[in-house]
């Protein structure tokens, strides 16, 4: 025996504890660690936590008893209400047929007694029937043979209520049906209690449900009116491209990358809930997609002190001295000066373009593009991805240029516009 436990295990305590570690290698197996993202959007942080195996294990153990104590709870009050609904009625209508035999067998008893009576006083007339006439004895006997008759015939009913086998199991049956009576009684007292706490919680989960309710919608409410206030200066730039603030929710719900965020799917509730919910579903539907809306496009400056010195428009070409389409807004800076990236977004090219020069474009999805003219170096290569405020380049004077300036577009599904309300004073 020692040598087979110092052939397999390293001592006796581990011998003993050999089957709970095989059982624990067994939960983990099945109730991995489990690490969950938790992303929170308006201030840009992402939370990682971690569930391990023993957590996982408890909780999984806590739903399954819940389940099992409200699938036996439920399935106890529902058989019992019919059975005691049945033996309440078999009670009744033992005890109506009890009531009935016993007011019988008073009714029987005290004609018995009456019959009796008359029978002594029949005896006592014929004992001192001297002074009689014939006929007068002979109306006595016959009254003493009709009372004996009588009570011969109750004699046989009152013996046939003790001794009739239909009759006096009726008090057992009776008895029997008490008992169960009693103990289903006391059953369903236990589920109406059991009901009346789950009734007071679900209450109290009404209640809180709706504090919840009216707390996320009052805080969904401030939250679109003050990102509506922010993206109210660019609705008629907007307006102009064929926009209009639905659409864009709804493609900005959709959109999805690294870093905006996964898509957001809109949420439907039952027709017959409350109407509540399908509000508030569709506030959280508006506000995250305003959140994300803003976030995309590309509203700010590209340099930090901002001085334009050409306005986008028809203006005099500055070689040519024609009027010419300015396709978007230059800003005065020196060479060297940092370019940054307003909203997230891939770089779609970076190099040499014919008239542009150094030229650097970012997608910021949804159609949008911002596109940095006129450099002197590209800091950044096709396929980065930039969050706001990442230097793309520097100012230069590279291509068709007079002198060190950034010429700054801003463009919907290739076609540049005016970007004048998207650059924030």
């Amino acid at each position: 025996m020692l040598s087979f436990i110092a052939r397999y295990f390293s001592s006796l305590w581990s011998l003993i504890t050999w089957p709970f570690r095989a059982l624990w290698r067994v939960i983990t197996r099945i109730f991995p660690p489990r690490e969950f993202t938790v992303m929170d959007i308006p201030r840009g942080n992402v939370y990682t936590y971690q569930q391990n195996s023993f957590w996982r294990f408890t909780k999984f153990c806590g739903k399954t008893g819940l389940i099992v104590w409200a699938s036996w709870s439920t399935y106890v009050f529902v058989y019992h209400r019919p059975m005691l609904q049945m033996r309440t009625a078999q009670i009744e209508e033992m005890r109506a047929t009890h009531d009935r035999h016993m007011a019988d067998l008073q009714t029987y008893l005290t004609k018995f007694n009456e019959l009796t009576r008359n029978l002594n006083v029949t005896d006592d007339k014929i004992l001192h029937a001297d002074k009689l006439t014939d006929a007068q004895k002979e109306e006595l006997l016959n009254n003493r043979l009709k009372t004996w008759g009588e009570m011969d015939f109750l004699r046989t009913r009152l013996t046939e209520m003790f001794t009739n086998a239909d009759y006096a199991p009726e008090y057992t049956k009776l008895a029997e049906l008490s008992v169960e009576y009693e103990i289903t009684r006391a059953e369903n007292e236990a589920l109406r209690k059991q009901s009346d706490l789950i009734a007071e919680n679900v209450q109290q989960i009404a209640t809180a449900d709706s504090q919840i309710v009216e707390t996320v919608a009052k805080m969904t409410n401030e939250h679109v009116d003050e990102l509506r206030q922010n993206i109210k200066k660019i609705n008629g730039t907007i307006a102009t491209l064929g926009l209009n603030e639905r659409d864009l929710v709804e493609r900005a719900n959709k959109y999805a990358n690294s870093l905006v965020g996964a898509a957001f799917n809109p949420l439907t509730m039952d027709k017959g809930m409350d109407p509540k919910y399908q509000k508030l579903a569709d506030g959280l539907e508006l506000w995250n997609g305003l959140t994300k809306m803003s976030r995309i496009l590309p509203i700010g400056a590209p340099i930090r002190d901002v001085r334009v010195t050409s306005n986008y428009g028809t203006r005099k070409d500055p070689f040519t001295g024609k009027p010419k389409k300015h396709r978007g807004i230059d800003f005065a800076g020196k060479i060297g000066t940092e370019l940054m990236a307003v909203a997230p977004g891939r770089v779609i090219s970076a190099g040499e373009r014919v008239g542009y020069g150094l030229t650097v474009e970012i997608d910021h999805g949804l159609g949008f593009t911002t596109l940095y003219a006129h450099l002197s170096r590209a800091t950044v290569a096709r396929g980065d991805w930039v969050r706001p405020g990442t230097v793309v380049g520097l100012g230069g004077s590279s291509g068709r240029s007079t002198g060190p300036h950034l010429h700054y577009e801003i463009r919907y599904k290739g076609e540049p516009f005016d970007p004048s309300k998207f650059i924030k004073e």
